[in-house]
């Protein structure tokens, strides 16, 4: 059974278009910011309206987290009275949401804001929420206080620790050199604690200013910047892209030159890809009346990674939700392993931990079905004054324990950076 805020018998929900200026971060308070943001654009929340937060499921089925969710938002638009003239994704009521990488982990959450303030293709809207036909919540827009630093952190190990974790890739290799799996994605932990509170905004900001390329999420306290688009979706078109090989930025363009060459060469690595793009391929198949996937891979580049990257692109069937698509992509190759349910056993037998939301779904969604999903990778979870780093490889046959620990030592210097302040 879920547990959830108990909704009002009815919102009233009115979005009208906002003549402003600043920057989305600039509308936030303090507490609770929720945000999706990607090159300026994107939608920041605060307040709750309504929320929904699902515990474990007993059965292990794999969806039920994500079709409690659904029925729960069904239930509360239904006792909506929407007034929205704008007709733009993202505008009415817009829902924030976070959901576990497995099923056995409790924690998926769904928020409906009190207040959303949106921008798209240069233009920009407010969205309200109130309790009854003549109700107008109370934080509109008003002055925020600014952001304030993170302070001195100290930094500890999570579990397993590095030589734990360098086994356990050792461990994955040989099962899959036996034959038992073709890929499987490791993650470790890292905590850093603070002297007070964290102030998620700081790290909103940091991360939007650093990776601007990449989609900066903040849902229920899991904070970061990902570059995995798991799903796009306006009217009946969706748009997934799937990211697997990873090398370093280089420090000179030279250096740069040559990891790129070096990446897009690498066997292993355009082994992973494939890998990761089959699985896509599979499960959009079913679910879409027309799919264009590309021959090969291209070279994203990021602020501090390189990835082989193929965007696809599909056309849903009548009749599919935003959320079934969610639900059949999640995991993917590029977070899980292949096959699926043999990775993600592996993953529960090595890995120790419990990933929460980690490498879950994590976007937003509209009452039309328009949303973007991506997965939450290079993020934190913060609680307090205390920040739990995430970072994960893709073991192939060829994966060497030592190489991917330095991989996933780079993948975490995108929240160690946002919350360390600069001097």
């Amino acid at each position: 059974m879920s547990v959830a805020l108990e909704s009002p018998k009815q919102l009233t929900i009115r979005t009208v278009p906002l003549r402003d200026g600043r920057p989305l971060l600039a509308h936030l308070p303090e507490a609770a910011p929720l945000a999706w943001l990607r090159g300026g654009e994107g939608l920041v929340g605060w307040g709750e309206a309504a929320r929904i937060t699902l515990p474990a499921e007993a059965d292990g089925a794999g969806v039920r987290r994500f079709t409690s969710a659904a029925r729960w938002l069904e239930e509360v638009l239904a006792r909506s009275r929407v007034t929205n003239d704008l007709g733009l994704p993202g505008t009415g009521p817009v829902v924030f949401g976070g959901f576990t990488f497995a099923p056995g982990s409790a924690g998926s959450t769904l928020v409906l804001p009190r207040v959303v303030v949106g921008r798209r293709a240069g233009r920009t809207w407010l969205t309200t929420i109130g309790d009854g036909p003549d109700a107008r919540p109370e934080e509109v827009l008003h002055e925020i206080r600014p952001h304030r630093p993170v302070g001195p952190l100290t930094w500890r190990d999570g579990s397993p620790d590095a030589a734990q974790w360098r086994a356990a890739v050792a461990e994955a290799v040989a099962r899959i050199r036996s034959g038992a799996l073709d890929k499987v994605v490791l993650a470790r932990e890292v905590h850093a604690d603070a002297p007070a509170d964290i102030d998620v905004r700081t790290l909103l900001a940091r991360l939007s200013r650093d990776y601007p390329g990449c989609y900066t999420f903040s849902v229920a306290g899991m904070v970061g910047a990902t570059p995995e688009l798991l799903i796009r979706r306006e009217g009946d078109d969706v748009t997934s892209l799937v990211l697997a090989g990873t090398r370093p930025r280089g420090a000179t363009d030279e250096e740069d030159a040559r990891l790129a060459a070096d990446l897009t060469r690498s066997a292993k690595d355009v082994e992973e890809h494939r890998y990761a793009v089959d699985s896509l391929r599979a499960t959009l198949t079913p679910l879409c009346s027309a799919i264009d996937v590309p021959d090969r891979p291209e070279l994203l580049r990021l602020a501090n990674v390189q990835h082989l990257a193929s965007p696809v692109r599909g056309r849903l069937r009548p009749d599919v939700s935003t959320l079934d698509v969610v639900a059949a992509m999640h995991p993917t190759a590029a977070v899980g392993g292949t096959p699926t349910s043999t990775a993600v056993r592996v993953i529960r037998e090595l890995e120790g931990t419990d990933r929460g939301r980690y490498a879950g779904p994590v976007g937003w969604l509209d009452a039309r079905g328009n949303g973007e999903w991506g997965i939450a990778l290079r993020c934190a979870e913060i609680t307090g004054s205390r920040a739990r780093l995430f970072a994960g490889c893709g073991i192939v046959a060829g994966s060497d324990p030592d190489a991917e620990l330095a991989e996933a030592d780079s993948k975490f210097r995108v929240m160690r950076d946002a919350l360390t302040d600069e001097e």
